[in-house]
């Protein structure tokens, strides 16, 4: 029951089937989370099989089964290869990454991620990070914070709400959920005040995570970890998250350059087994609303 509504899994039966799961091979979850896909994945190995699930996240880690056919890696998947290497591993069958931000975190008020409980601004998936939302409200200029509303928020008032902000702060520091609303409430529009809200909280905890960046890098190394036929799962619930994805998936680089050889034929190390994303049914979003923001994509390496 803990692992349940701890995160219920997106798209759980979609992506197992998109993994193609060889009963002897080896499998990486990037997300561990609560749980649920990497457990769908272990019950379809054999005793020759093996999953390595990562996670930042020491309550996540807490939270997780046992099974000889499961090692849990304590670690952000930024370092894929490097962890891989400590284990003994060169190349795996197939990986996901689900990019959702486990329940846990949103419906915890001691972590910072919601905005709909009081409590301290932190954001941090790993909480031993250096830097919280707090320090970033408290050190970010005017023009570095109006960026990051504006880029990872894609938000329309980011400049005000920034200036809002800075001036807040010379009188008193925003430390708190309920502080950071009271001074960005005459900017959010009374009709979109959830959605706006949530923007705001987005772009502060992926500056926070920096996850673009830790994205980036996974892709990256997927690459590298993959045998050849060897497939990548990811689900993604944001637009930013969502182009880098199938930039990547497109072409094998971020920035989506389509790259040919003489003959005009494409030279991407990926063939889509998706030419478009999978999203939750209907009957899907009914049981777990926060699926209907999920995109799978999936691709294979050749």
């Amino acid at each position: 029951m803990q692992e349940t509504t701890y995160h219920i899994p997106a798209l759980l039966s979609e992506t197992i089937e998109g993994l193609d799961i060889r009963p002897g091979g080896i499998y990486v979850d990037a997300t561990l989370g609560g749980g649920g896909h990497s457990r769908a994945i272990v019950e379809r190995l054999s005793s020759d099989g093996h999953l390595y699930s990562f996670d930042q996240d020491i309550d996540a880690i807490q939270h997780a089964f046992s099974d000889p056919r499961l090692t849990v890696v304590h670690g952000n998947f930024r370092y894929l290869t490097n962890f891989l290497r400590y284990y003994g591993v060169s190349e795996v069958d197939g990986i996901l990454a689900d990019l959702g931000v486990s329940f846990h975190h949103f419906d915890d008020p001691d972590r910072g991620f919601s905005f709909r409980w009081e409590g301290r601004l932190d954001m941090r998936m790993n909480r031993k990070s250096a830097v919280d939302a707090t320090q970033i409200l408290a050190g970010y200029t005017v023009d570095q914070l109006a960026e990051m509303f504006h880029l990872l928020g894609e938000l329309k008032n980011a400049r005000k709400i920034a200036q809002a902000i800075v001036a807040r702060r010379d009188a008193e520091p925003v430390t708190t959920v309920e502080q950071l609303r009271a001074v960005i409430a005459p900017y959010i529009n009374p009709r979109q005040e959830k959605k706006e809200l949530a923007q705001v909280f987005q772009a502060l905890r992926i500056e926070v995570n920096r996850e673009l960046d830790v994205l980036k890098a996974f892709l990256a190394q997927s690459l590298t970890a993959l045998r050849p036929g060897g497939r990548l799962a990811i689900i993604t619930y944001h637009s930013l998250e969502d182009r880098l994805v199938k930039n990547f998936m497109k072409t094998g680089n971020i920035e989506g350059r389509q790259e040919k050889d003489f003959f005009g034929k494409s030279l991407s190390p990926l063939k889509l087994i998706t030419s478009k994303p999978l999203t939750a049914s209907d009957r899907e979003v009914e049981a777990n609303p926060r699926s209907r923001s999920a995109k799978l994509r999936i691709a294979e390496k050749i």
